[in-house]
C-alpha cells in the first residue's frame, strides 16, 4: 500500500484538530445521528467521523466499524484530507493505492469508500466524514451532494461544541448564535428536502408503529399510484397497498430493526397499485435514535426493481424452457468442464445409460464411467477415447458404441468454448439401434441383388461351356464301342447333368423362378410331402401336420411349391441330428394393413401360411442374416450346396409371396411362407375384419407404444375401429407419463420390445412398480427373442412376435383382457 504523502499545512491543521479538544472524548448521539444518516443516505453498512491525528485515524463516531482508532498510514481518510472534495474508491481491490492495505485484506474487508474532508471555517481538514461498504459501490451525484452537506453539518456540530466551552463569555451573544444555528438546520433540512423530492428513489420516515408515516417523499406517487398525502390521511395505506403474501415478512423485517436485533433490514416486496397492477419494490430501513440511545423512529429508502424481477423472471423462464427441451430431446446430452466435474445432464441420457440421476448429481465420475464401461462391448476402446479428449481439448470427436444387450449408441464430443477456450466438454448419445437394423436389411438386400447379378453372369457363362460337354458326350457315346470309355462318358453325363442343375438353381435365384402356373391345392402338396418324408427320414424324427380341410387355394406351379417344402423340411431334418419334432402347419390368414405396417414386402390381402418348425439347434443372429444367400451353407464340406434356402426365396418372391424365419440357438427354428390365395378381398380395413368375426372390445381404455409412426397409426386404428379406447406413446419414457395420469383408466398395455430411449424391458418393469397388476402384452420382432425373455421375468405372459395381424392382436387382447 502506498502511504498518503503529509499536508504541507500539517502543523496548522494539527492545531486546528487540537482547538476542538475532541480527540479520545466519549461518544456523543449528535455525531452518531449524522454517521446513521450517512449510512441511510448511501446505503452502506459502515459509516465513520474520522478525526487524523498525528500518526493515527481516530472515529468519534462510527457504524459498522468494530473499534475506535487504525494507523493513519493505512487509512483511506489519510488522503481524503489532502483535498477539498470527495474522494471515492468504488473498488479497493482495484486500487493500487489501497489493495494491499489491512482493512482491505483483514476485517472489515472494505471494498468501497467514499469521504467528504471535514473543513474548518479557516480551511483546515481536520479529518472525514466517510461510508464504507464490503462490496464495490457507486454514489450517485445526489449521495455525493448530501455526504458534503453532512459533513458541513459535523463542522458545524464541531464549532458548536467548541462554542459552549466559550458560553460564558459569549453568554450576551446566545440568542444571535442560537438563531443562526436553527437558520442553519433549518436550511439543511430544506436542502434534505429539496434532495428527496428530485431523488426517483423514495426517501421515507415512519414512527414506532409502521403505520404511521411521518415522512415520504414525492417519489412514492410514481411506484405507490397514490398521492403522497394519502399515506398521513390513511395510516394503513402502506401496509395494506403490500402484496398479502409479503406483508408478514416486511413487517417482521420492521420489527427486528426496531427491537434492536438488527442495525438495519433490507428487503423485496410486491406492491398492489390502485389499478391491481404490481410493482416489485426494493426498500431499506435503519433505526434513528435519541440522545439516549434510544430508537425513535426509522428512517429509508424504497426504490422499484420491477424491470430488474421481470428480467430475472425471464431468465427463470428461458432457463427452463431450455432445460424442458434438452429433456425432451431424443439424444442424451452430458457436459463436463475441463476439470472434469459433472455440469449438467438431461432426463434421455439417464435413460438411454441407466444411471442414477443421484449418482451423476453427486459429481462421481468415477463411479459414472464405471457403469458406462460396464455396458459396452469394447469398454477398453471407450476408456482410451476419452482419455484421448480430455488431452486434446479442441478436437471433436465421434464414435459408435456397442452395447452388450444389442443396443447401439452413436457417440458425438464437442469442446465447449467461452472466448475461444475450452472450459469443458458436451457429449451427445443417439440411439440407432433401431435404424442399424433397417440398414443391415438395405444391406442385405443390397448383397442380395448383387450376388445374384455375379451368379446369373457365372451361370449364363457356365451354360454356354456345359452346352458343347453335353452334346459332345452323345456324339461320343454314339461313335464308342469300348465298354470302359461308354462308362466314363455316362460318369462325365452324370457330372455334366448335375452342374446343369445347379446352374438351374443359380439362374433361378438370379431371374426368378417362372414356372407354369395353375390352381394348387396345398393340402394334396403336404400330403405327397408325407409320405416322402415318412419314407426317408430318420425314425428318431417325428412328424407332425396340420392340414385344414378348408385351406384356400394358391395359384403358382406345383412343382415349385413341392420344392419349398421338401428344402424346408430337408434343412430342418438336418438341424436334428439326434433327432425331434417336425410339425408343418398350413393355415388361412388374411395380412392386412397391421401386418404390412410391419413388414414392407408384404401387402395386405388373403395368404396361405404353410409353417415349418423344428426343434433342433437354432440359429444366431449372425446365421439369420446370411441364410437366403446362395452358396453360404454351414453344413459340413460336400453335404450342401448352400442354394436351397436361396432358392425357396427365389420360388416365393416369384409367387408374390414372403418368408420370414424366427429362430434362436437351442430353441429350434420357424420358417413360415406366406402364398397369395385366388381368393381376394375387397373394402377398407374394417369391413375386412369385420367379416372375420373377431373379437370387439367394450370400450376399454389401452395404452399403445410404439416408436414407428406406421405401426402405431394402424394399430390404433384397427382398437378405435373395434370398440376400444387408445392412448399412444412413441417411446417408454412417454409411456409412463401417460400411465401414471391415466392409470384408472388404462385396461391394458401393448408394448414394443425394442424402443429408444426407454426399451420394452424398462418399461415393462416401471409399469409393474406403478401398479403390480397392469396387464401386458409384449410385442417384439425377429431380434427381440432376448427381450422377451427378460420381460417374462417381470410377469408378462402374453406376446406377439412380428409383424402379426390385426386377427392376432384383437384375439390376445380379447383373451387377456377376460382372464380373470
Amino acid at each position: 500500500m502506498q502511504h498518503a504523502p503529509i499536508p504541507p499545512n500539517e502543523s496548522e491543521r494539527l492545531a486546528a484538530l487540537r482547538r476542538y479538544d475532541i480527540l479520545d472524548t466519549p461518544a456523543e448521539a449528535d455525531f452518531d445521528d449524522f454517521t446513521r444518516l450517512a449510512s441511510q443516505i448511501c446505503g452502506t453498512p459502515i459509516a465513520t467521523i474520522t478525526l487524523i491525528d498525528t500518526a493515527r485515524q481516530w472515529f468519534k463516531s462510527n457504524i459498522g466499524m468494530g473499534v475506535s482508532e487504525t494507523p493513519r498510514d493505512t487509512s483511506f481518510c489519510g488522503r481524503t484530507i489532502l483535498g477539498s472534495e470527495i474522494l471515492e474508491v468504488p473498488n479497493a481491490l482495484e486500487d493500487e493505492r489501497f489493495r494491499d492495505s489491512p482493512l482491505v485484506t483483514g476485517d472489515p474487508n472494505v471494498r468501497f469508500y467514499a469521504g467528504a474532508p471535514l473543513v474548518t471555517p479557516d480551511g483546515q481538514n481536520i479529518g472525514a466524514l466517510c461510508v464504507l461498504d464490503r462490496t464495490p459501490h457507486h454514489l450517485t451525484p445526489e449521495q455525493r451532494e448530501m455526504l458534503i452537506l453532512l459533513s458541513r453539518q459535523v463542522v458545524h456540530l464541531l464549532e458548536l461544541r467548541l462554542a459552549g466551552r466559550r458560553i460564558k463569555w459569549l453568554n450576551e451573544n446566545l440568542e444571535h448564535l442560537v438563531a443562526k444555528r436553527t437558520e442553519e438546520l433549518v436550511d439543511s433540512e430544506e436542502r434534505f428536502r429539496q434532495f428527496a423530492e428530485q431523488s426517483s428513489e423514495v426517501f421515507w420516515f415512519v414512527g414506532l408503529n409502521p403505520e404511521r408515516i411521518l415522512y415520504v417523499s414525492p417519489a412514492v406517487e410514481k411506484i405507490w399510484d397514490l398521492p403522497a398525502k394519502r399515506f398521513y390521511q390513511d395510516p394503513r395505506a402502506w401496509v395494506t397497498s403490500i402484496h398479502a403474501d409479503d406483508q408478514e415478512r416486511v413487517l417482521h423485517a420492521y420489527a427486528t430493526v426496531l427491537s434492536g436485533q438488527s442495525a438495519r433490514y433490507e428487503t423485496e416486496y410486491r406492491v398492489i397499485r390502485s389499478d391491481d397492477s404490481m410493482r416489485w419494490v426494493l426498500a431499506s430501513g435503519t433505526p434513528i435514535r435519541d440522545a439516549d440511545g434510544k430508537i425513535i423512529r426509522i428512517g429509508g429508502m424504497a426504490k422499484d426493481i420491477t424491470e430488474r424481477k421481470r428480467a430475472e423472471e425471464s431468465n427463470v423462464r428461458s432457463l427452463a424452457l431450455l432445460r424442458a427441451t434438452l429433456d425432451s430431446t431424443a439424444d442424451g446430452i452430458l457436459t463436463i468442464a475441463a476439470d472434469r466435474q459433472i455440469l449438467s445432464f438431461n432426463e434421455t441420457f439417464v435413460k438411454m445409460w441407466r444411471i442414477g440421476p443421484d449418482l451423476l448429481a453427486a459429481n462421481n465420475d468415477t463411479l459414472a464411467i464405471r457403469c458406462v464401461l460396464d455396458q459396452l462391448k469394447t469398454p477398453e476402446q471407450f476408456l482410451a477415447k476419452v482419455h484421448h479428449l480430455y488431452n486434446h481439448p479442441l478436437e471433436e470427436s465421434f464414435d459408435v458404441l456397442d452395447f452388450k444387450d444389442g443396443r447401439v449408441f452413436e457417440r458425438f464430443s464437442r469442446p465447449m468454448l467461452v472466448e475461444g477456450k475450452p472450459v469443458g466438454r458436451v457429449w451427445s448419445f443417439r440411439d440407432v439401434t433401431e435404424r442399424k437394423k433397417i440398414e443391415a436389411q438395405f444391406m442385405r438386400a443390397q448383397r442380395m441383388e448383387s450376388i445374384g447379378t455375379l451368379a446369373g453372369g457365372i451361370a449364363h457363362d457356365l451354360n454356354n461351356i456345359l452346352a458343347p460337354i453335353m452334346m459332345s458326350i452323345d456324339i461320343l457315346k454314339s461313335t464308342s464301342d469300348d465298354p470302359q470309355a461308354t462308362k466314363i462318358l455316362e460318369t462325365i453325363e452324370v457330372s455334366a447333368k448335375r452342374g446343369a442343375d445347379i446352374v438351374g438353381q443359380v439362374l433361378s435365384f438370379a431371374r426368378g423362378m417362372a414356372g407354369e402356373r395353375i390352381e394348387v391345392q396345398p393340402r394334396h402338396l403336404l400330403k405327397d410331402l408325407e409320405k416322402i418324408i415318412k419314407d426317408t427320414f430318420p425314425k428318431d424324427v417325428r412328424l407332425e401336420f396340420s392340414i385344414p380341410n378348408d385351406t384356400w387355394i394358391i395359384w403358382g406351379d406345383p412343382t415349385q411349391m413341392h420344392q419349398i417344402l421338401l428344402n424346408l423340411c430337408v434343412n430342418a431334418r438336418d438341424a436334428m441330428p439326434n433327432g425331434g419334432n417336425l410339425t408343418v402347419c398350413v393355415e388361412n390368414c388374411v395380412l392386412d394393413q397391421q401386418y404390412a405396417a410391419m413388414n414392407i414386402q408384404a401387402k395386405p390381402g388373403h395368404y396361405v401360411q404353410i409353417s415349418v418348425t423344428d426343434s433342433g439347434t437354432g440359429m444366431p443372429p449372425e446365421v439369420l442374416e446370411k441364410i437366403f444367400e446362395p452358396f453360404f451353407t454351414t453344413k459340413e464340406l460336400n453335404k450342401g450346396t448352400g442354394l436351397g434356402l436361396s432358392t425357396v426365396m427365389a420360388i416365393v418372391k416369384g409367387h408374390n409371396g414372403i418368408i420370414n424365419v424366427y429362430s434362436e440357438p437351442g430353441k429350434g427354428t420357424t420358417f413360415k411362407v406366406y402364398l397369395p390365395a385366388m381368393e381376394t378381398s375387397s373394402g377398407g380395413l374394417e369391413e375386412q375384419l369385420e367379416a372375420t368375426g373377431l373379437p370387439r372390445g367394450n370400450g376399454e381404455t389401452l395404452l399403445v407404444v410404439d416408436d414407428e409412426v406406421s405401426i402405431l397409426t394402424i394399430t390404433s386404428q384397427t382398437l378405435l375401429a373395434f370398440g376400444y379406447q387408445v392412448l399412444t406413446a412413441t417411446d417408454g419414457a412417454h409411456a409412463l407419463a401417460i400411465y401414471a395420469k391415466h392409470e384408472k383408466e388404462i385396461a391394458a398395455v401393448l408394448t414394443d420390445m425394442m424402443m429408444p430411449v426407454m426399451d420394452g424391458p424398462a418399461t415393462i418393469h416401471a409399469l409393474v412398480r406403478m401398479n403390480p397388476a397392469v396387464k401386458i402384452i409384449a410385442a417384439s420382432g425377429l431380434n427381440a427373442n432376448g427381450n422377451v425373455a427378460k420381460a417374462s421375468g417381470a410377469g408378462v405372459k402374453y406376446f406377439l412376435t412380428k409383424p402379426y395381424t390385426a386377427g392376432t392382436l384383437l384375439k390376445t387382447l380379447r383373451t387377456m383382457l377376460d382372464d380373470a
